[in-house]
């Protein structure tokens, strides 16, 4: 089964937002299970090691391509369909690597915001759930 990840670099969370990324992550419907990585920032090459192995690997950058709620679940949709395991990148204190971001089969914008790390994981999550619940016909997204 395909899984998601939200992988972050050199970020320890508040409580506040573990409770809320946590509170987001549980409520996600079956067939989109989340796991959360923690990792210590490394160049590109050791960096793609750590990230789980055929992992279709989505950086997230301010200068990423924007897109709707709509587009988003529509491109998880067309993932999880292909099988594919989704790693969702958030870099550290001096963003992420230029050519880890090079190699990345995606680059995405949450905001053309800086946007600290907590916050990018809270907002991150509740748009894989808004997504997942878009995709399942479940209320929580109402266009």
């Amino acid at each position: 089964m395909p899984k998601l990840f939200v992988v972050a670099f050199d970020a320890r969370l508040p409580r506040w937002a573990l409770d809320a990324r946590g509170e987001y992550l549980k409520r996600m419907p079956r067939g989109f299970e989340v796991q959360c990585l923690e990792l210590k920032t490394e160049t590109a090459k050791r960096l793609r090691a750590r990230l789980p192995r055929g992992a279709r690997l989505v950086a997230l950058d301010e200068r990423g391509e924007r897109v709707t709620t709509a587009q988003f679940a529509q491109r998880l949709e067309r993932w999880r369909a292909d099988g594919d395991a989704v790693a969702f990148v958030i870099g550290g204190p001096d963003g992420l690597d230029a050519e880890f971001k090079r190699e990345a089969q995606g680059l995405l914008q949450l905001s053309a915001l800086t946007l600290p790390h907590a916050l990018a994981q809270v907002l991150l999550s509740e748009q894989l759930y808004r997504a997942a619940s878009l995709l399942g016909g479940h209320p929580y997204h109402r266009a």
